[in-house]
Formats: C-alpha cells, structure tokens, sequence
C-alpha cells in the first residue's frame, strides 16, 4: 500500500468533548431514559441518537408523546441529578487521550468546544488531567447558538485569533459536523459507538481513535 499524503499542519486543534475526551455520551441518555420512566416513556436509543443529529434530544420523545413543559422541566432537573450520579460512579476515561494531548501540546494550540453545563463539566474534570493542556474551554453558556449551529467553533476561531483554515475540528457526532463545516473548519470524525449509525459523509478525516490524530495534526505520513 503507498504512502498517504498528509494534510498540511493545523496550529489550533478544536476538541469536541463528550464522546472525543470522555465517554460520557450513552450516560446522559441513560439518565435522560431513567428520568422519562416517571412518565410512562422508554426513551427510545436508535431515536434519540437520529434526533441528536438535528440538535435535539432526550425531550424530543417526551413533547411528541404529549408531555408538557411543564413536566419536563421537572424531569430535566431530575435528569440532570441521574446524570451527575453516573460521572460520579461510572467509569467514563477513554483510553489514551492524555497521551494524545500531550504529544500534540508542544505544536499545537488546543481548546474544548462543548455543549457541557458548567457543573457537569467541572464534576468530570474534577480528578481527571485533560483541561491543563487546553488555552481554554467554552461551555454552553459561553454562546447563544448550539451545534449544529456555527457559532461555537466561530466563537473558538475568534478566540484565538484563527481562521478557518488554520483549525481542525475533532468531533463525534453529526452535529458536531455539522457546526465545524457550517463554520469552513475541517472536521476528524472519532468512531464511537453510540453515534456510529449518524451520517459523516462531510467529514475531512475519519479516524478509529484519538490515537491516530497526531499524525493526522502533525503532517505524519500515515501509510
């Protein structure tokens, strides 16, 4: 097999976070799920992921059955408790990623791009050694608009200073994608099993591991 031609080097590095740094994405649905059974619903996992593709989620099912807001604010609020119990107790470490981070860090410029609440994030971070080798992070309450929606890899772009063409995005999901190519950044799609069935047909680059990202970051040839 011949060599692969590498991209050019990319100076800043924008990471996605559940799902590309922690494995965090099947506990939010199940606590979503755990939530819903209060109502009579069994959040349904093949629907929930096609409805995380266009920026819903756990409440989709919920409106559609009739639910009313009303209840689900009440059932959010209990989510997020299920939710906060499993980072606390389960294990969600993906396997190399600070191995990754620190071979990128000395040519690189990194920063996490995250729908995360501010609480959950710092409950995920609290013994864990990712966000040292990231200039920042921004959280859902540091933009107005969600992925798919531009705005937060823009926000990020503006953050450092960047242009499009200067960044990559590495993402997980759809909607993810979606963001980065709305925003002209290329994108590295990270297999993951919870979001393998999306569609990621405009990705730049399809990887089977965080593994494999510093010979994509660093110029590595690769075959």
């Amino acid at each position: 097999m011949g060599c692969v031609t590498p991209p050019p080097p990319k100076p800043f590095v924008l990471f996605d976070h559940d799902g590309v740094l922690v494995d965090t994405e099947h506990w939010y649905f199940m606590a979503g799920r755990r939530a819903l059974v209060e109502v009579g619903i069994d959040l349904d996992r093949d629907r929930y992921v096609r409805d995380m593709a266009d920026g819903a989620g756990t409440w989709a099912q919920a409106r559609a059955a009739g639910v009313d807001e009303r209840t689900i604010d009440r059932l959010r609020f209990a989510r997020n408790a299920f939710y906060q119990e499993y980072l606390r107790t389960e294990r969600i470490e993906i396997d190399g990623v600070v191995d990754v981070l620190a071979e990128l860090s000395d040519q690189v410029r990194m920063a996490i791009v995250t729908t995360s609440k501010p609480q959950d994030f710092a409950l995920i971070h609290r013994d864990r050694d990712i966000v040292r080798f990231m200039d920042f992070v921004l959280m859902r309450d540091d933009y107005t608009r969600a992925k798919p929606d531009p705005e937060p890899y823009l926000t990020a772009l503006a953050r450092f200073g960047a242009t499009p063409q200067e960044a990559l995005v590495v993402e997980d999901s759809s909607r993810g994608l979606r963001s980065a190519v709305a925003a002209g950044v290329d994108c590295v799609v990270v297999d993951n099993a919870f979001t393998r069935s999306q569609d990621f047909s405009r990705a730049t680059h399809r990887i089977p591991s965080l593994a494999e990202l510093p010979s994509l970051v660093l110029g590595a040839a690769t075959g």
